[in-house]
């Protein structure tokens, strides 16, 4: 170095960053699952109706759904387990980030919610936020959702730093290679040949006809998977769980699968392809509920790959979205920088670039 330059000087300064992960959140408690609920069921994008007959919808269907949801949460301990793996998967990911990057979780319906996450945000005081949603596949109903709650209560305390949304990355590669390597443990493990399920969390079909991309991102992610693994046309399927209510809502259905499976008499390996962490819809509905129904159709054989969780290659998958991001100017960003969905799908993120 000349010596012209000052010897304070010790070259360019990086800027802080601000990485919040974003997630649904659960109940800590079993008196935490109706306010839960509540919150679920209160959200716009979840119950389109204006106030105050969402507000009293909301009350209603919470208190209904309270003691089923409250029986669920009590067979894994009483509290939903999504906060604790949310803040491994958040200490692994620092552990690949450079010491001026700063992790943070936002959950959308329980804590820590969205108004304690920013304010810790700026108490941090970073140059730039990235906002990450644990959602590989985007939906108006979940990673929308999320960004419309933080971007509100950014504007609400003063929170204003260039900021940089991932919205999805159905198909980035190292995702793509820790579902693989799961998947092929599992199938390796098995002993005898079963058929792929890619079971995703379902929405009404109506959601989809509005434009929503979900479902075709999600046939992106399995058809990835697929190829990756070397899976035949006629070895997997898409299907869907956790329907609830009276709407007509996406299929074929995780049940008509599994019926399916048990009219070809072969076994399934269930693979939850929008889940990246153990919760109620993988502990409770995959592995005691439809693993009771693969019994009682006398499937030969029932087994369900873990979610992704802290596998080594989603963390670099992550890492290198954030490092995208970082190095880019655009406000919202996929895994692949620009739009990847198909005209028809109105509700793309990249339609408010």
């Amino acid at each position: 170095m000349s010596s012209d330059w000052p010897n304070w000087y010790e070259g360019p300064q990086l800027a802080k960053c601000a990485v919040v992960l974003f997630n649904l959140g659960g109940p800590d408690s079993l008196e935490a699952v109706q306010p839960f609920l509540f919150n679920l069921f209160n959200d716009p994008a979840i119950i389109a109706l204006p106030n105050p007959f969402r507000w009293l919808t909301a009350k209603l269907i919470a208190r209904r759904r309270a003691p089923i949801a409250q029986e669920i949460y009590r067979q894994i301990g009483g509290q939903s387990p999504l906060l604790e793996l949310t803040r491994e998967q958040a200490k692994a990911l620092k552990t690949q980030l450079d010491e001026d990057t700063e992790v943070f979780i936002s959950m959308r319906y329980w804590h820590p919610m969205s108004l304690s996450t920013a304010k810790a945000v700026q108490n941090y005081d970073p140059d730039e936020i990235i906002l990450l949603p644990l959602y590989a596949q985007f939906s108006t109903t979940t990673t929308q959702s999320s960004f419309q709650d933080w971007h509100k209560t950014a504007r609400k305390i003063g929170l204003d730093k260039p900021t940089t949304s991932i919205c999805c990355y159905p198909t980035e590669p190292n995702f793509i290679k820790a579902q693989v390597d799961l998947l092929t443990q599992e199938l390796t493990a098995s002993e005898v040949p079963t058929r792929v399920l890619f079971s995703a969390h379902g929405l009404p079909k109506k959601v989809i006809e509005k434009g929503d991309p979900y479902q075709q991102q999600i046939e992106q992610t399995a058809a990835a998977i697929a190829a990756a693994a070397d899976l035949g046309d006629d070895s997997w399927r898409v299907c869907y769980q956790s329907r609830v209510g009276p709407l007509e809502w996406l299929a074929p259905s995780l049940d008509d699968e599994l019926k399916r499976a048990a009219e070809d008499k072969i076994g399934v390996t269930v693979l939850p392809i929008a889940f990246v962490s153990e919760h109620s819809e993988t502990l409770v509905e995959l592995d005691i509920e439809y693993r009771e129904i693969a019994g009682e159709l006398n499937l030969p054989t029932y087994n369900r790959v873990p979610a992704v969780g802290t596998h080594p290659d989603f963390m670099t998958c992550l890492t290198d979205l954030i490092n995208q991001a970082s190095a880019g100017q655009d406000q919202i960003i996929s895994d692949k920088r620009l739009r990847i969905c198909s005209p028809d799908r109105t509700c793309c993120a990249q339609n408010v670039r």
